[in-house]
């Protein structure tokens, strides 16, 4: 067994509903073969697999169905046996398919999505991780056409603009202190899909008198951000609580309907021995704390807007060191 790590738990545990909150995981991978993966997932998750697609299987779990697959749908999609294609195409078909599918484990991720995760069981998910690296798991740092990530989808405590605002507020100033901590991987930095938000939605954002309702929270994002490439994509949720809003600024098949933040910034560095799901986990909740912390909140916030000025102490540490320091000063590190 590998040496796992605890993942810590944030103060609010519970949804509006008095439900343990849950967090929806995606794990990048590459080094192991798709069905050596789902072989291996399938004995450490110890359920069964069954295969939805080509490039697709489920494993049923106490906790749900995780999926594993190959994260491109124009190669899940392919079938060079479709009935439509020319013989000639149809009759080359296996040869062609067995080339496709050598090069594409090469070159595209792997995938384990996990179902809605309560977060007492969250260890389940450092567990697994750790035992596929023992396996031969490889992450971004292997090539340097990997850029694989590790994305979590945590439910929020509740789906009032005032919650939602807090998240938004303590992601903002924790930015750039979490990407010098999980952004690590040169092919991931060069990437567009883990972009900031705007500057001027920030400076919108961080004032202190900021609390718009539901459909001014929304419009004041998608003014700025109409776009899923976004380190904290706020599209799944902002689908799910008003998909008519939400398409007349963005519409796009991908998106996903959920009550849940998308945080897409982390690299998966699967494969180094002192990197663990924890560490990503981890800093997250520290997120969560600041969010809930009204005080300490406001403070960082204060900083955040101080750090734009022109003064000698900007011009002499960065607003990550600045981070960091004022975390550790507080506690959180």
């Amino acid at each position: 067994m590998s040496q796992t790590s605890t993942c810590a738990l944030p103060d609010v545990r519970l949804n509006d509903d008095g439900e343990e909150r849950r967090v929806g995981v995606e794990v990048e991978l590459s080094g192991l073969g798709y069905e050596v993966l789902v072989d291996h997932a399938a004995r450490l998750l110890d359920g069964p697999a069954e295969p939805v697609s080509r490039y697709v299987t489920k494993i049923e779990t106490d906790l749900g169905p995780f999926t594993i697959e190959l994260d491109s749908d124009p190669i899940k999609d392919l079938d060079l046996a479709d009935q439509r294609l020319p013989r000639s195409i149809r009759e080359l078909g296996g040869q062609a398919m067995d080339v496709i599918d050598a090069a594409a484990e090469r070159i595209v991720p792997l995938e384990i999505v996990t179902p809605p995760i309560p977060l007492s069981r969250l260890q389940d998910v450092e567990t697994l991780v750790d035992e596929l690296r023992l396996l031969g798991a490889l992450g971004s740092r292997e090539a340097i056409y990997f850029a694989f990530g590790l994305q979590l989808n945590p439910e929020l405590p509740d789906l009032e603009p005032a919650t939602i605002v807090r998240y938004l507020q303590a992601f903002a100033a924790l930015y750039d202190w979490l990407k010098a901590r999980h952004q690590l991987d040169i092919s991931r930095k060069f990437t567009t899909y883990i972009e900031p938000w705007a500057s001027r939605y920030n400076e919108l954002l961080m004032v202190d008198d900021y609390a718009p309702d539901q459909s001014q929270l929304m419009r004041d994002y998608l003014e700025f951000n109409p776009t899923r490439n976004r380190a904290l994509d706020l599209l799944p949720l902002f689908a799910h609580v008003d998909a008519d809003l939400l398409g007349q600024y963005v519409q796009d098949p991908r998106i996903k309907s959920r009550p849940t933040l998308h945080y897409r910034l982390p690299d998966c560095d699967i494969d180094n021995p002192e990197w663990h799901f924890s560490s990503v986990w981890n800093d997250w909740v520290i997120l969560e704390q600041v969010a809930n912390r009204a005080d300490d909140l406001a403070e960082l916030r204060e900083l955040f807007r101080d750090s734009r000025k022109f003064s000698f102490h900007n011009l002499t540490h960065s607003w990550p060191e600045t981070t960091d320091q004022w975390l550790r000063t507080k506690g959180y590190v």
